[in-house]
């Protein structure tokens, strides 16, 4: 607070990550309270009414408003450079609330080929059934996303990097086409955070989250996030959210306000191992190709260099042998964590063809590069040498 009691704005990430949203209560709290009720009482009849009808603030129903979740979407906005942000149930429920929220029978979407695989699963099998079709193209082919356009085309939809090959587009550019078009941009930020890239500040109109990744951190809960603008996520988003209830509980978000608290710090020691794991990947002559924007050979190498402040912790690499070859390697791992979650600070290793993009179809998981001899490793934060030790003994079993 300034010498005139009020709140000095907050200049650096860190101070952001920490302190944004906070308010405190009757009992001085350092820490954020976790407000555990369904329901919040009124002092009469009127006030009850005007709190259902919008035309008062304050807290209605947990089920839409409540003070930790609150909180949460206050200071992820502010990391984002939001002006507003909602909480769900989880990542998915983040991208079915946007797309629900704001598209309508007869409305198109173009996305890239190379989404996380239960989004390629909901634009795929579910959404056409609403009425709403989808357009895919390869995520770096602009040309390909001009082409793909429509006139009832109302949404862009990319994820960048992509899960798992790191591939980066050019979210300036996206945003671009998108709004030449008429259309929003939404770029799934679920790899870098805003700790590393914040795709509002490159033009898009949304950003989502899956906040059970490295919003939180450990492993610990499931939620995902939405941040825009007041007009699309304050009200049109937050407005599906109120009817049809994939919301974010409010112990959820208490765990990954605390998450936030220490983002930026852990974003970089993951990016820091990562960086040594990947270098050491490409020199093992069992390992056919190793994918990370961190390595100068990268294709989006000097893309994600200016787009990102860091390369991020996923690092994925192929083995001649397909499936079995892949299983060897992973099963071979006695300190990595088999487990298709990500962001962890564990290590976890996976196999994407028959975990994150099993549900698809095979033409699709060609499309996207998922090859039978890939293997994704979320790099924790674990000594660099015990992950490259871990990895190591699987591929010394080929």
């Amino acid at each position: 607070m300034d010498s005139d009691g009020e709140d000095e704005p907050l200049r650096g990430f860190g101070s952001r990550a920490i302190r944004a949203g906070q308010s405190w209560g009757c009992e001085q709290e350092n820490s954020e309270p976790i407000y555990t009720t369904s329901s919040f009482r009124f002092t009469s009849a009127s006030e009850a009414a005007a709190r259902f009808a919008g035309e008062q603030p304050g807290n209605v129903y947990s089920r839409f408003t409540n003070p930790t979740v609150d909180t949460f979407c206050q200071r992820l906005a502010a990391l984002e450079g939001g002006e507003a942000a909602v909480g769900t149930a989880s990542g998915m429920s983040a991208v079915l609330a946007t797309t629900m929220g704001l598209l309508s029978a007869g409305d198109h979407i173009v996305a890239s080929k190379t989404l996380f695989g239960t989004t390629l699963s909901l634009f795929t099998n579910h959404l056409p059934r609403f009425g709403i079709e989808v357009s895919w193209v390869p995520l770096t082919d602009e040309q390909a996303w001009r082409e793909a356009l429509r006139p009832d085309t109302r949404m862009l939809f990319a994820e960048t990097p992509s899960n798992p090959l790191n591939d980066v587009v050019d979210i300036a550019s996206l945003a671009g086409i998108a709004h030449d078009a008429g259309a929003l941009l939404v770029v799934d930020n679920c790899f870098c955070t805003p700790a590393l890239q914040r795709p509002l500040e490159h033009g898009a109109d949304l950003v989502v989250h899956s906040a059970t990744k490295y919003l939180d951190g450990q492993g610990r809960c499931v939620g995902g996030a939405v941040v825009g603008d007041q007009q699309l996520v304050g009200e049109q988003i937050h407005g599906f959210i109120r009817t049809a209830g994939p919301s974010m509980s409010p112990f959820n978000a208490w765990v990954f306000l605390k998450g936030l608290e220490t983002l930026a710090l852990r974003m970089q020691a993951h990016c820091e191992r990562a960086q040594q794991v990947a270098e050491w990947l490409q020199s093992c002559s069992r390992v056919n190709k190793v994918y990370y924007a961190g390595l100068p050979d990268h294709p989006a190498h000097e893309l994600a260099r200016r787009q990102q402040d860091g390369y991020g912790g996923i690092v994925a690499f192929e083995v001649d042998g397909g499936r079995s070859a892949a299983w060897q390697v992973i099963d071979a791992t006695r300190m990595l964590s088999i487990t298709a979650n990500l962001g962890d600070a564990k290590s976890t290793i996976t196999h994407p063809a028959t975990t994150t993009h099993g549900t698809i179809s095979e033409e699709q998981r060609q499309a996207a590069g998922i090859s039978e001899g890939l293997v994704r490793v979320s790099v924790g934060l674990e000594d660099a040498e015990d992950i490259i030790a871990d990895i190591g003994r699987g591929l010394t079993c080929l």
